[in-house]
């Protein structure tokens, strides 16, 4: 595919699919409304971190996003997958960067706005992507890229980012 449709297209998902998962939903559960279920001391870094979470996650999701156009040629959606493998940016550290930058951002908003109630929905939601991931993406995967993706599966890991950078 080409670049500008591949951009396009997952422009539109990433406001449609993320969007969705980590604003649309965690809005409905909590209205966005602060509570401070710890006392004020406790809340001042719990927010702080909460906040970091939310940027980092959105940087990572920006980042991985755009690496699925610019080095993969596609998109994120399985209708228009990527024409390579995409093992750069980020990909070098986990294979899975775009649904942790989605957990992050939630986990942020839960301490962010002090709603344990999004904590209970990361878990929820962390049951059909896990799913997903293992029973359509990762067989898809090694169908499309075989050997190359085995060897990249085999030394990067799904979801705990590994410090040092894979080398392919």
């Amino acid at each position: 595919m080409r670049k500008t449709p591949a951009a396009v297209i997952s422009t539109v998902f990433f406001a449609v699919a993320p969007g969705t998962v980590a604003v649309l939903v965690p809005w409905w559960i909590t209205g966005w409304e602060p509570r401070a279920p710890l006392p004020a001391w406790a809340m001042i870094p719990l927010r702080a971190l909460g906040a970091l979470l939310v940027l980092a996650g959105l940087a990572v999701l920006v980042n991985a996003f755009v690496r699925f156009v610019v080095e993969g040629f596609g998109t994120p959606i399985p209708l228009a997958p990527p024409e390579r493998l995409v093992v750069g940016g980020l990909y070098r550290h986990v294979r899975n960067p775009m649904y942790v930058a989605v957990f992050a951002a939630v986990i942020g908003q839960a301490l962010l706005l002090g709603q344990p109630s999004l904590l209970l929905y990361v878990a929820v939601l962390a049951i059909p992507v896990v799913s997903f991931v293992r029973w359509y993406e990762e067989p898809t995967l090694r169908t499309k890229f075989g050997p190359d993706y085995d060897r990249y599966r085999s030394q990067v890991p799904g979801w705990w980012p590994r410090l040092r950078p894979y080398q392919p």
